[in-house]
């Protein structure tokens, strides 16, 4: 297990993290959110020392993590931490080696990744002749080379297409299905929904919201309506210009509602503008969630 306990860290004036704390499982696959200056960044790389906290902790297993043991971690930066000059299968056996594997060992691992990636074929290709997509591949071969007993990604999908993204889903599932504890942040909220079962929220260093996913929008204080009518017969938000309104779309629209508000006076609302197509009542989604507990 990954514990992040009361983890604290400032740049001069600049408070990175303000007592982040929060556990991973092994077999967990956690997304782990939050806006561009949140502090998720600095607390991927306390796991891996390359950022040192003022004070807190970061343990495994319930012991500090020692060389040994960060040994057996993986790790994916949003930044390229490869060599752009070099031949991609050669820095991936040197990452092996790395980690502790013997070359012929690390050579083999190499292969099956590029096979499993479909990048066989450029196994002597140097990593800046690769497109970004493929550099991102290879990347994620590096961190999983070893297969790692704990995985964190920084940003996994970024420049992937679906094929890659899909690919990607894939290795993370089949990674924590293993036994690995995964962890891994992303901006792409409907993709992290779909993915995990459970989330780590931050805002100016501190957990503002953790839990199951589905937990989380349970608990919300709104709810979130959407109707859908054939060729309405005024225009929406003159009709519903007393509600919190999200989007309208041709015949749709989108109303945050407090959880408990009546809806017979909406459905009346609704019927008398036309032929009502959809009307659907339901907690907010992970984006929702996450606008609710970050914005001011």
């Amino acid at each position: 297990m990954l514990q992040i306990d009361s983890l604290r860290k400032t740049y001069g004036d600049v408070i990175a993290l303000d007592g982040c704390s929060f556990t991973v499982g092994r077999g967990q696959l956690v997304g782990f959110l939050g806006p561009n200056g949140s502090g998720k960044t600095t607390t991927m790389r306390s796991v891996f020392s390359l950022v040192q906290p003022d004070s807190g902790e970061v343990r495994w297993d319930g012991m500090p993590i020692s060389p040994a043991a960060r040994l057996g971690f993986g790790y994916m930066p949003e930044q390229r931490g490869l060599y752009p000059r070099m031949k991609v299968a050669a820095q991936l056996v040197y990452f092996g080696r790395l980690h502790g594997l013997g070359k012929s060992e690390a050579t083999r691992a190499t292969l099956s990744w590029l096979e499993r990636l479909g990048l066989g074929d450029r196994a002597d290709s140097r990593l800046e002749e690769l497109s970004h997509g493929n550099q991102q591949r290879i990347q994620l071969a590096a961190a999983l080379i070893h297969e790692p007993e704990l995985l964190i990604l920084d940003e996994p999908f970024s420049g992937l297409d679906p094929i890659g993204v899909e690919a990607m889903i894939e290795i993370l599932l089949e990674r924590a299905a293993g036994g690995a504890a995964v962890v891994f942040s992303s901006h792409q909220l409907d993709l992290v929904e779909d993915l995990c079962e459970d989330v780590v929220i931050i805002a100016a260093g501190k957990v503002v919201l953790a839990g199951p996913v589905r937990e989380l929008r349970s608990r919300s204080h709104h709810r979130y309506l959407d109707i859908e009518i054939a060729q309405p017969s005024t225009d929406l938000r003159r009709a519903f210009v007393d509600r919190d309104i999200v989007t309208v779309d041709n015949g749709r629209i989108r109303l945050r509602l407090d959880d408990g508000t009546p809806l017979e006076p909406l459905v009346r609302t609704a019927a008398g503008l036309g032929r009502v197509q959809q009307f659907s009542f339901t907690p907010p989604n992970l984006s929702e969630v996450f606008r609710e507990v970050v914005e001011p």
